[in-house]
């Protein structure tokens, strides 16, 4: 009951192996600086890099920020544009040796808080949202997930709300608190103005921190960090992992070269 996850996100990549059924980390994570400019080989190889350093020969699940269908990617805000139409999942087989379920970042962490963390048990509907590079989004209804919302590209202030509301903006401008919590705060509004939520968890790694901003959030749906903090992307690739197999197998799984589904 154990696998690999890694976690490729825009300023890092981050990796441990995971015991799937208790939702644990077995290994210290190790992360890695995504590379710049982060050009598909380039992560590639730093994953490949994270292999290693386990000494991992099975499969792996790995989070890519961005709309993942069958192993290729169709967005990549925060990465280089060629990863637009790549077969990801083959790339980073190829890289690896090892095969290779490939998952959106942020349905993975919304699928690990269903599991293990914050959104346990929990009926209705609820959103992860990861706070990083950009906004990442999960939508989950009575424990199923709807993949690839990307809810951080809505429109606010006359462009991505990503672009508003990010950690890297609260970095980049410096802002305080306050100010940041604020701009949160909008965002979040304008989600439950779509969805109406039962619950928002707030994801990445500024989730660390929910206790400088979560109290000064105003929206009308419950505001709750994520149990598993910033690994909760790691377990869920994981957990992609044993989904995949348990369901198809090796088939819909990208194999390294030499190797064969079915």
């Amino acid at each position: 009951m154990k696998a690999l996850g890694i976690d490729i996100g825009g300023t890092g990549i981050k990796g441990a192996v995971v015991d799937t059924k208790k939702g644990h980390l077995v290994t210290d994570r190790l992360r890695l600086l995504t590379p710049e400019p982060a050009t598909p080989q380039a992560v590639a190889d730093t994953v490949a890099m994270v292999v290693r350093h386990f000494e991992w020969d099975g499969p792996i699940g790995c989070t890519f920020p961005g709309v993942v269908k069958g192993g290729h990617v169709h967005t990549a805000a925060n990465l280089d544009k060629a990863w637009i139409d790549l077969d990801a999942a083959g790339l980073i087989a190829g890289a690896t040796g090892c095969p290779v379920t490939l998952v959106n970042d942020a349905d993975a962490a919304g699928e690990a808080e269903t599991k293990f963390g914050a959104a346990r048990g929990k009926a209705g509907v609820v959103v992860t949202v990861t706070l990083g590079t950009g906004i990442g989004s999960a939508v989950v209804v009575d424990g199923r997930l709807l993949p690839n919302t990307e809810l951080g590209h809505l429109i606010l202030r006359g462009g991505d709300a990503e672009h508003w509301a990010a950690n890297s903006v609260r970095e980049r401008l410096e802002l305080d608190w306050d100010e940041w919590a604020s701009r949160v705060d909008e965002y979040l509004r304008l989600v439950e103005d779509l969805l109406w939520p039962d619950l928002f968890i707030i994801g990445g790694g500024v989730s660390k921190k929910a206790d400088k901003f979560v109290p000064k959030l105003s929206c009308r749906t419950p505001v709750v960090p994520a149990e598993l903090l910033n690994q909760a992307g790691i377990v869920g690739a994981a957990l992609a992992v044993h989904r995949h197999h348990a369901k198809h197998g090796d088939e819909g799984q990208a194999l390294p070269r030499g190797r064969h589904a079915g």
